[in-house]
């Protein structure tokens, strides 16, 4: 197929305004009559409110409002993606280290940050349970009123839910060799550069919102349940966000914001500090016991897994996080036996949301990490060990659900060759390698809306946020392959509920399957349209014209649609409408909703210094690998392969929260908490793909950017362990975990 568009990777849409600073995010609006506003925290995770004095707030110049949740309706309002249990402000007592108790609403910033600080609150320190251990100790307090899960047999406990998986039975006595570990992944940030941010106003019978968010239809629907309002009176815009990894998916504080302006009449602004985001948004910590079954040609037996997921002090969509990261935790090998339970743990800690990889990374990095002690323990080569275990397209390795959608051999065939897995290495090197499988959409729903005007220009409406993954650049080319106009040529339109058509969400890798085939289908619609006006204009019949890449193709000659459009209008000009719909509904029989779109494969494959007398980790070459149908833009493509990896990289060296006794978090911001910088990464950074064009997507595509760092920890710790000799069993492997392991396996020699 000749691709005029598609497959190159021209300039980024957008990215010549975030790199000059002219990109306008939420923190950049301004509105007639905006107003600034601080949240009011106490140092505590877990307390109850005793008193709230803010009289002395009150009388700070400039400040307009001091909101507690008694200036809220009674019962105070709840929300939530899964489950209605967030108040919009504390609601009689703290549940983590950071929940807000109150707002300030002032005319400067600087008024609202002195005001907060005058608000008074007595309060009484409850127990706290911020561990899996801890609140799951029948003595616990709990964490969610019982109230709010009628009917619910776990409504007394601090389990939310319980998800079992699994096919086959566990029989230990059919395998020769039985590897048993726990394994632990710790809590960590998404750390967008910009921070959430949120702006809301009344806007004439209804009200507007302006957010960081990535479901602006999602948001949209919490905010027409609480106020009741229709969809119409609801308006969301989302300016291109700065970062979200799934951090941003779901409403957080613009619920407060919408009382708040709605009690003043006029819009009212409140911008996270990192250190407010830290305690907003975090990633599910897990503790992974697993037994996997060996026979002695490494074929494997069974797997039994129990991941305990924390989540936070309300649910959010954590627990769909659960369900889904676990779902396919075994991986994507061939086992006869399964057996899944993955627990959603409620803690006194922040809520819990969706990451890049979507609770996959907690348990892959276990059932990695003991394929790996396993081919130790069998004298098998740590790649061969995955080669005889790994599906084959086709194959239906989780028996009740889609079969294997690519050619995986291929994708770990290339990372071993590009790590050199059978070279001689230097000395104090080692290498790792691992896989990593997930799910993508289970279900979905995008419509678009495209324009090709008469000059040949075009225009597309799409309900995507582009949150620098670079939806825009993405759906801008394949509206350009389709109707052979100049990718400069062509607009995208995005961020606005009242304007762009409805996209469910922008998460699980969605946009360029779903939304990409719901634009493909808009142009395809144009392409219709246009035979038929031509077929008028030349007096022929439609069969005799056919439109493909752009061109059209007459009786007579082949022209580019661009030519020809002003024909297809007539003397009254105007333009042709496209509406495009990709659909993915529930399926009843399917424990996730449905059988996913796609699946995300990659191999990662690195090159480690471990230095054995401080415990250093060097990444001295980093390869990635993933499988992706049909590349876009291959550049977009490698960019958000290494981006994952980087990510991955960070809590597997170094990232991770730090808890006191009283589960208060101790490092927030950047200072405390470290992120890779440039000194900290691979001397050498190889990402390929393999593209087979076997993907639902347009052109083959299938959806990609989370693959990547689905097992850069086992990938890591596989290289660390060969250095060693033994398992690490917690991230992050930091210099003095890897030490530490170091002197035990010193002393168990002597």
């Amino acid at each position: 197929m000749n691709f005029q568009t598609v497959g190159t990777s021209p300039y980024r849409s957008g990215g010549f305004e975030r790199v000059t600073g002219q990109q306008r995010y939420v923190a950049d609006i301004k509105l007639p009559g905006l107003l600034e506003s601080k949240l009011v925290k106490i140092d505590s995770a877990h307390a109850k409110i005793l008193s709230i004095d803010t009289t002395d707030a009150k009388k700070v110049s400039g400040v307009r409002l001091v909101m507690t949740s008694a200036d809220l309706p009674q019962p105070v309002p709840r929300f939530g993606p899964q489950i209605a249990d967030r108040p919009v402000l504390a609601d009689g007592e703290v549940k983590f280290h950071g929940e807000p108790v109150a707002l300030v609403v002032a005319e400067t910033t600087e008024a609202a940050e002195e005001a907060a600080r005058l608000v008074h609150v007595q309060y009484e320190e409850l127990p706290v349970a911020f561990t899996a251990a801890t609140a799951l100790d029948p003595a616990a307090s709990l964490v969610m009123d019982p109230s709010l899960r009628p009917n619910d047999p776990l409504a007394k406990t601090n389990i939310f839910n319980e998800h079992h998986f699994g096919w086959g039975e566990i029989d230990e006595s059919r395998a020769d060799l039985v590897v048993e570990n726990t394994y632990s992944f710790p809590m960590v940030t998404q750390f967008s550069i910009e921070t959430h941010a949120f702006i809301a106003a009344p806007d004439r019978d209804g009200i507007a919102v302006w957010s960081t968010i990535q479901h602006p239809y999602w948001l949209q629907k919490i905010l027409v349940s609480l106020f009741k309002l229709p969809l119409s009176k609801v308006r969301v815009y989302v300016p291109d966000v700065g970062g979200g990894f799934g951090g941003k998916q779901h409403a957080k504080y613009e619920p407060a914001l919408v009382f708040a302006a709605l009690k003043l009449g006029c819009p009212v602004r409140l911008v996270l500090t990192l250190e407010e985001t830290f305690q907003a948004v975090r990633r599910t910590s897990c503790e992974t016991h697993i037994r996997t079954g060996f026979a002695r040609d490494g074929k494997l037996v069974f797997q039994d897994i129990t991941a305990n997921y924390l989540l936070g002090a309300y649910v959010d969509i954590a627990d769909r996080v659960v369900a889904k990261g676990s779902y396919a935790g075994a991986g994507p090998y061939n086992v006869p036996a399964v057996q899944i339970l993955s627990r959603s743990i409620l803690s006194h800690t922040p809520p819990a949301t969706a990451f890049r990889g979507f609770g996959n990374p907690e348990v892959n990095w276990a059932v990695e990490s003991n394929m790996d002690e396993g081919a130790r323990l069998l004298g098998i080569d740590r790649l061969e060990i995955r080669l005889r275990n790994l599906a084959k397209k086709g194959d239906k390795f989780i028996p009740y659900d889609k079969p294997s959608d690519g050619d995986w051999e291929q994708t770990v065939l290339r990372a071993a060759e590009l790590i050199g897995w059978q070279k001689p290495l230097p000395p104090s090197h080692h290498r790792g390698i691992a896989i990593g499988i997930k799910l993508g959409p289970t279900t979905g729903l995008s419509y678009s809306l495209v324009r090709l005007l008469v000059d040949g220009s075009v225009i597309v409406f799409c309900g995507t946020s582009d949150m620098g993954q670079g939806a825009r650049t993405v759906v801008a080319q394949i509206a350009a392959e389709e109707l052979g106009v100049s990718y400069d040529n062509v607009q995208v339109v995005m961020g606005d509920t009242a304007i762009v058509l409805y996209d469910q969400q922008t998460s699980a890798s969605r946009s360029t399957v779903l939304m990409g085939n719901s634009v493909l289908k808009a142009c395809r619609s144009i392409h219709a349209q246009l035979r038929t006006r031509l077929a008028k204009a030349y007096r022929i019949d439609e069969s005799e014209i056919s439109v493909e890449h752009g061109m059209v193709k007459l009786p007579d000659r082949e022209t580019p649609i661009t030519e020809l459009i002003k024909t297809a209008l007539g003397k009254l000009g105007g333009e042709i409408i496209g509406v495009g719909e990709e659909r993915k509904d529930a399926e009843k029989d399917y424990p996730l909703g449905g059988p996913a779109c796609f699946y995300e494969f990659n191999c990662t494959a690195i090159e480690a210094g471990v230095d054995k007398d401080t415990g250093d980790i060097t990444i001295a070459r980093y390869v990635t690998v993933s499988d992706v149908g049909k590349s876009i833009n291959p550049m977009q493509v490698h960019m958000q392969d290494e981006g994952a990896a980087v990510q991955g990289l960070g809590h597997t060296l170094m990232e991770h929260y730090i808890f006191d006794e009283k589960g208060r978090i101790r490092n927030l911001g950047a200072a405390d908490y470290r992120i890779l910088t440039t000194m900290d990464l691979p001397k050498e950074f190889h990402s390929e793909t393999v593209e087979n064009a076997d993907g639902p997507g347009p052109y083959g595509a299938k959806g990609m950017s989370e693959g990547a760092l689905l097992c850069v920890s086992a990938a890591v710790a596989c290289a660390v362990g060969d250095a060693i000799g033994t398992t690490i069993k917690d991230l992050p492997l930091t210099p003095e975990r890897v030490w530490v392991a170091i002197q035990a396996q010193k002393s168990k020699s002597t």
